[in-house]
């Protein structure tokens, strides 16, 4: 069975990369992943000269485990988690803090203009999303009673949470697809006005661990809103992690297409908009959950 997920997760992240490829160029190839792929391994590994050797060579590695670390804690199926801590909710936004100290860590290293201008937007794009996103876990522990992972599915037996509480629901994907700086939130990279941002010096094997490790981001956010909000491994017929791989990929597909039809937005709008709509409604949902349990 652990064979089989491992298998299922490195397909989805492989289909996902062919997934962003057809939003971006409207076409589908399936053989870019094995040719990118094949061309970073064998890419000169060019170096910034007035870098800062240690964040240059640690960025990378911190970034691409920082995604994979949420992995360990959420659920596939029933009896199926790497590591089933009991307050797994509070690690998911633990690990992904680390995302905000890699892309920082990106953005300062090579000491140039674009990559500095993507991090220091990173940290804008952070301050509007890490309260909407941590109240919305909060509000899904609420009705668990419970910060365990396992025990959050079981809550959603009879009615998930995206009805439950669908407000924190939009919240929390809309968060994520900050987190991930997703388009209209890819404001680190910005194609077309910061020619890549965040990544723009780096190369190889190291830009190869950025472009992987995104995907890894991606779908280990889509895996939370899956199990936070859409019952994790419930439904009919299907095994269970059938359902939750079903669940996963579609809420990733979603993040791609929602984008596809959004104006980038500007790092002071969007925290306007956190600050000024998003962590009211965040409060609200809190209280909304508090009411129904009363209930």
């Amino acid at each position: 069975m652990w064979i089989l997920l491992i298998g299922l997760y490195l397909f989805s992240v492989y289909f996902l990369s062919v997934l962003e490829r057809r939003m971006v160029y409207k076409k589908w190839n399936f053989a870019a992943p094995f040719s990118t792929l094949a061309f970073l391994l064998v890419q000169e590994d060019v170096k910034p000269h007035q870098r800062d050797r240690i964040f240059y060579e640690t960025a990378p590695v911190l970034f691409i485990a920082a995604a994979l670390m949420a992995v360990g804690v959420l659920p596939f199926a029933k009896g199926f988690i790497i590591t089933g801590l009991s307050t797994g909710a509070l690690f998911i936004n633990a690990a992904f803090a680390y995302i905000m100290v890699a892309i920082v860590m990106a953005g300062w290293a090579p000491n140039g203009v674009y990559s500095m201008i993507g991090g220091w937007r990173f940290l804008a794009q952070l301050i509007a999303y890490s309260m909407p996103i941590v109240m919305a876990i909060t509000a899904t522990v609420m009705r668990a009673e419970s910060m365990s992972l396992v025990n959050i599915v079981a809550s959603q037996t009879h009615l998930w949470n995206i009805i439950y509480q669908p407000v924190g629901f939009v919240l929390f994907y809309v968060a994520a697809m900050a987190l991930a700086f997703l388009p209209p939130f890819d404001l680190p990279l910005a194609p077309g006005e910061l020619a890549e941002g965040v990544w723009a010096e780096f190369t190889g094997v190291k830009l190869l661990l950025f472009r992987l490790g995104r995907l890894m981001l991606i779908l280990s956010l889509s895996l939370a809103v899956t199990v936070l909000f859409l019952g994790g491994w419930e439904g009919p017929l299907l095994p269970g992690f059938a359902w939750t791989f079903i669940k996963t990929i579609l809420v990733a597909a979603s993040f791609f297409l929602c984008g596809q039809y959004v104006p980038r937005v500007q790092h002071d709008d969007l925290l306007e908009w956190s600050w000024k709509l998003l962590t009211p409604l965040a409060l609200f949902n809190i209280l909304w959950v508090g009411i129904l349990l009363l209930l």
